[in-house]
């Protein structure tokens, strides 16, 4: 800190032997080698940890006349420009920290908290929005898999889709961790089917395990991992035939533009519907309650079910 507050205080490149004398903490010149090598060896670690750090340490002389090299820190390069937030997006802030409160991500948001407040930014993670994230405790598989894809190793797991009885075992060069529509899903390489291919957490069984050394790999530069997830799972604004089933004289708003299909055995009113945003459809049809139940696709049945489920405050079997 004394070295870098020293540096910033001067445009001049301020030498190393300069710097021992001004600098508190330095070992002082008496006159002996011994001295003279604890210096270099305090001053050459100093130098590589800033730069480690990210802070801009240039080396130069001041004037032709200069006989060695010196140091500076450009103020320019060091500080920040002025951080202003607007109130949605202070608030925007707040809400990825209550998103991130995971064992992998809350000493970076805790870290960042500090850096915004110490900027004067008021940023209120306790702020009232519309949402309200979580990492659902019923997807132990996120922590193993966000630290796969930030560490760039092979994630192995076992996989169940829906129409499958047994899950089945993958192994997956993980490019990233998407939220969409309120689940979590992995993107990545297949490598058993040399593809891309995208998995949504909640169907991972047991513990994913990550194999091999870090940056094993690199995902591809250009790769959209929100588009993968919306291709995969949301329809990829291809028209989707959706069948449900209504109780008579409820849900009058859908019938409007519902097919009908006639009577079921049950009694109730199947009617089909045409919709490329599956899952706006999905918040539809969940705000009708018991008077609608989805017969197919499955996985619009799932996403209202799982709305139904968040709405109850409970994990029990929804219709």
């Amino acid at each position: 800190m004394n070295l870098v507050i020293a540096l910033l205080g001067t445009r001049q490149f301020v030498t190393a032997a300069r710097i021992r004398s001004i600098v508190p903490g330095y070992e002082p010149d008496d006159g002996t080698a011994r001295a003279d090598e604890a210096f270099k060896r305090m001053f050459e670690r100093d130098k590589a940890e800033l730069r480690e750090m990210g802070v801009p340490l240039e080396t130069g002389r001041t004037s032709v006349f200069d006989t060695e090299d010196g140091y500076r820190i450009a103020r320019a390069d060091y500080e920040l420009p002025e951080i202003t937030l607007t109130g949605e997006e202070a608030a925007a802030v707040g809400l990825a920290l209550r998103l991130w409160e995971s064992a992998q991500l809350a000493g970076a948001a805790h870290s960042a908290l500090l850096k915004l407040r110490a900027a004067g930014v008021d940023v209120d993670p306790g702020r009232t929005l519309p949402i309200q994230p979580r990492l659902d405790s019923d997807e132990p598989a996120f922590e193993p898999c966000y630290a796969a894809a930030r560490d760039r190793r092979v994630l192995t797991f076992d996989y169940r889709r829906p129409d499958e009885a047994t899950p089945a075992r993958r192994r997956v060069q993980p490019w990233g961790v998407v939220a969409w529509h309120g689940r979590w899903y992995l993107a990545g390489l297949d490598l058993d089917r040399r593809a891309p291919r995208v998995f949504r957490l909640s169907r991972v069984v047991g513990t994913p395990r990550a194999s091999g050394p870090e940056n094993a790999f690199e995902p591809p530069p250009d790769v959209d991992l929100a588009g993968l997830v919306a291709g995969a799972f949301g329809g990829g604004g291809e028209e989707q035939l959706v069948v449900v089933r209504a109780r008579p004289g409820s849900a009058v708003g859908l019938r409007r533009w519902a097919q009908p299909l006639g009577a079921g055995a049950d009694g109730e009113d199947r009617l089909q519907l045409r919709t490329t945003e599956p899952w706006r459809l999905a918040d539809q049809l969940a705000a009708y309650g018991p008077d609608v139940v989805v017969e197919s696709p499955a996985h619009v049945r799932e996403a209202v079910v799982e709305r139904l489920r968040r709405l109850a405050g409970t994990t029990g079997e929804a219709r």
